[in-house]
């Protein structure tokens, strides 16, 4: 029986983990951790899918019309065929992006599904900040999203002071204890994703 850390589980498929972040800026500090923090869950068997800067750049989530632009209906498809995500978000007065909460709103579109929102999905938070405090405030209120969402955000959850630290055109961080928080979430991501899906494959096999 396999263990898992060929990314399959021992469910017969691999595990998908969807990367959302970044922020208007293409290739920005809170994109290029994603990309970190994916490539580890990678590295784990899973297979990787992002959703990063222009492509979150979604009209305003609107309850009063069924009407979505395909890059709307490209997210909320690429949630619902996950099993784990991780989210990324630069830290905006002390918060996450508008842009990233809006994407998250999108997710009521999934209410009415079997599994709705993120509903025992495992989710890895990074925050991006010029400063300590924003990076705290901006993964506190991922977290707490996350939580509204039915999503189980991991126990480790990165920060990144971007005034500290910067990243390269190859996508590495000059700062080590950063590059280790960060593939810290997607191993624990990956991880918990692994032990979900043979929890499920258990239950159904019972």
């Amino acid at each position: 029986m396999t263990d898992g850390h060929d990314g399959t589980a021992g469910t017969g498929r691999q595990l998908r983990v969807l990367g959302i972040g970044g922020s208007t800026r293409p290739d920005s500090s809170s994109e290029q951790a994603l990309r970190i923090a994916v490539r580890a869950a990678r590295e784990c068997g899973a297979d990787t899918e992002l959703v990063t800067s222009r492509e979150l750049m979604l009209p305003i989530y609107d309850t009063q019309t069924p009407d979505r632009s395909p890059e709307a209906r490209a997210l909320v498809d690429a949630v619902r065929r996950t099993d784990a995500v991780i989210i990324s978000s630069p830290g905006y007065h002390g918060t996450m992006s508008g842009m990233i909460k809006n994407a998250l709103d999108y997710l009521e579109d999934l209410r009415g599904e079997d599994r709705p929102y993120l509903d025992g999905v495992p989710v890895g938070c990074i925050a991006v900040a010029y400063g300590w405090q924003a990076t705290v405030s901006t993964l506190q209120g991922l977290r707490v999203t996350v939580h509204a969402l039915r999503g189980w955000p991991s126990p480790f959850g990165a920060t990144v002071n971007a005034a500290e630290c910067t990243f390269d055109g190859a996508g590495e961080c000059s700062d080590a204890t950063a590059t280790e928080a960060l593939r810290r979430v997607g191993h624990q991501v990956a991880g918990f994703a692994t032990v979900h899906a043979q929890a499920e494959a258990f239950d159904a096999a019972s």
